[in-house]
C-alpha cells in the first residue's frame, strides 16, 4: 500500500491511497468467505462455494463492494499513521478505482479528504511569565470561614419585625396572566436576597412583616408561562432570622475536633490557604492559555466547529436562532483553540498517560456524576470515550508540565510556588523514573 498527501488548505488534507492486488488479497478472500457463508447453492455447503460459482450467483461486484467496505477503515488508518496527520471527524471518501470485473488490474485506489489539526509552534514554557493574584491570608478570610461554619450550626428564630436581607421568610405566592390564575404555592421558604426564585421578589418582600402582602408585575421563571409578565401576589406569613452560636471554645468543640477557638481558627487559616493556592493554580492555567493564544495564530477546522454548533443547537431545538448560533459558534471556536493548544503542548512534552493516571481520572469523574465507578467505566468503554479521556489527562499533565517551567509571580512580583497543587520538577522526574522502572519490570 502507498499513500500520498495533498494539502488543500491550512486545516484540510487529501489522502490518496493505492493498493495492489496483493495488498487487497486478504480482504477479498474474507469477502468471498463471508458472502459465501450467506448464500445457499444446491450441491455446495455454505462457505464452501468456489469463487467462480459465487461470482455467477451474486455477481463479482457485490463481493468487491463487500471487500472495499470492509477494508477501507483499516487502509485509511494505516495511511493516517504513515503520513503522521491528526484527523478531526470522519473523512469524505471517494473510491476512484476498484478491481476490474474482467481480469486485469485488480488494485484499489481511493481518496480521503479530512480536516486535520493545524500546525502550531508554541513558545518554550520557560520563556513565559505569568502573573496571578496574591495568596495572602487575612484575618477577614478566617472570620468569613468561621462565620460560614457558625451558620451551619445556627438556628432559625421567628422575629416580629419587617423582613431584611438575609432573613428567612415563609411565603404564599400566586400568579395571574391575562386575568387567568396560572400558578399558586403556599408555605414556601425563601431567604431574602438569594435571588433564585422570581425576578423582583427581593425588592417587594424586603420591609414586609408577617401577615402583610403586596402585588407587583414581573416575569415568571418556570412552567408553561415562563418568561411571561404576570401579576404576582406575595404574602409573608413568617419572618425568621438565623441566630449564630457564640464563637468560643465550646463552639470549637461542638463543630470540630479542636478544643479551643484558637486551634479552630488556625485550621481555618490553613483551609483558606489551600483554597487560595488552588485558585492561584486555576488562574495560572488561564493565564498560561492566554499567553499561548497570544503567541500563536492558526486557522481552526471549520467543519468541526459547524458540526459542534449544529449538534448543540439541535439539542436545544434552536437551529433557527441566528443570534444564539453566533454565540455558540464563538464559544465552540474558543474551546477548540484551547484543545489544539493543549494537544500541541502535550506533544511538545512527549506526554504519556499511565494506566493509573487514567484510572484516577475515571474514578474522579464517576464521583462527580454520582455513579458507581465500575458502571461508569463500563459505560465510557462502551461509548468509545476512553481515547477522549486519555486526551484530557494528557492535556492536564501538559498544563502542569508547562506551569512548572514557567515563571509564576504575584502582582507584587514575588515568586509563587504552585508545587502543592501541580507538583514540582522533582516530583515530575521521580514519577518518570518510577514509570520507566515499572515498564522495565
Amino acid at each position: 500500500m502507498t499513500s500520498a498527501l495533498e494539502k488543500i488548505d491550512a486545516t484540510t488534507v487529501k489522502l490518496t491511497i493505492t493498493l495492489t492486488e496483493e495488498d487487497i488479497a486478504p480482504v477479498m478472500a474474507h469477502a468471498y468467505e463471508h458472502v459465501g457463508s450467506q448464500v445457499q447453492i444446491p450441491g455446495f455447503r455454505k462457505g464452501k462455494v468456489p469463487p467462480k460459482i459465487l461470482e455467477q450467483r451474486v455477481g463479482k461486484g457485490a463481493i468487491i463492494e463487500h471487500a472495499v467496505n470492509d477494508g477501507l477503515p483499516g487502509w485509511y488508518s494505516e495511511a493516517v499513521q504513515e503520513q503522521g496527520i491528526r484527523p478531526y471527524g470522519q473523512p469524505e471518501v471517494e473510491v476512484v478505482k476498484i478491481p476490474g470485473i474482467e481480469a486485469g488490474d485488480e488494485g484499489i485506489e481511493f481518496t480521503a479528504t479530512v480536516e486535520v489539526r493545524p500546525e502550531v509552534t508554541l513558545p518554550a514554557a520557560d520563556s513565559l511569565k505569568i502573573t496571578v493574584a496574591p495568596s495572602d491570608i487575612t484575618d477577614e478570610d478566617v472570620d468569613a470561614r468561621l462565620t460560614a461554619l457558625r451558620e451551619r450550626f445556627g438556628t432559625l428564630v421567628g422575629v416580629d419585625r419587617p423582613a431584611a436581607d438575609g432573613d428567612f421568610v415563609t411565603l404564599d405566592l400566586s400568579a395571574v396572566v391575562n386575568g387567568e390564575d396560572v400558578d399558586a404555592v403556599q408555605g414556601t421558604s425563601y431567604q431574602v436576597g438569594a435571588g433564585n426564585m422570581l425576578e423582583g421578589l427581593d425588592d417587594v418582600i424586603t420591609g414586609l412583616s408577617a401577615g402583610e402582602e403586596t402585588t407587583y408585575e414581573g416575569p415568571l421563571a418556570a412552567g408553561d408561562h415562563a418568561g411571561e409578565t404576570a401579576t404576582i401576589t406575595v404574602k409573608v406569613t413568617a419572618v425568621k432570622e438565623r441566630q449564630l452560636p457564640d464563637a468560643d471554645d465550646d463552639f470549637a468543640q461542638l463543630a470540630s475536633e479542636f478544643d479551643t477557638l484558637d486551634e479552630l481558627r488556625e485550621d481555618l487559616r490553613d483551609q483558606a490557604g489551600r483554597i487560595k493556592a488552588n485558585n492561584q493554580a486555576m488562574e495560572a492555567r488561564e493565564k498560561l492559555l492566554e499567553a499561548l493564544t497570544d503567541a500563536t495564530d492558526f486557522e481552526l477546522p471549520k467543519k468541526v466547529i459547524e458540526a459542534e454548533v449544529h449538534n448543540h443547537l439541535a439539542n436545544e431545538n434552536r437551529l433557527e436562532d441566528d443570534e444564539h448560533r453566533a454565540e455558540v459558534t464563538e464559544e465552540a471556536g474558543k474551546a477548540l483553540r484551547v484543545q489544539i493548544l493543549l494537544d500541541q503542548l502535550a506533544d511538545d512534552f512527549d506526554i504519556e498517560v499511565e494506566q493509573s493516571e487514567l484510572l484516577d481520572y475515571l474514578l474522579n469523574a464517576s464521583r462527580q456524576y454520582g455513579q458507581d465507578p465500575a458502571q461508569f467505566i463500563e459505560q465510557v468503554e462502551k461509548a468509545g470515550q476512553i481515547p477522549s479521556m486519555v486526551a484530557e489527562v494528557a492535556r492536564s499533565k501538559a498544563t502542569a508540565y508547562a506551569l512548572r517551567r514557567a515563571t509564576v509571580v504575584d502582582e507584587a512580583g514575588a515568586a509563587v510556588d504552585l508545587s502543592a497543587v501541580i507538583g514540582s520538577l522533582e516530583d515530575e522526574a521521580a514519577a518518570e523514573d518510577a514509570a520507566a522502572a515499572e515498564n522495565e519490570e
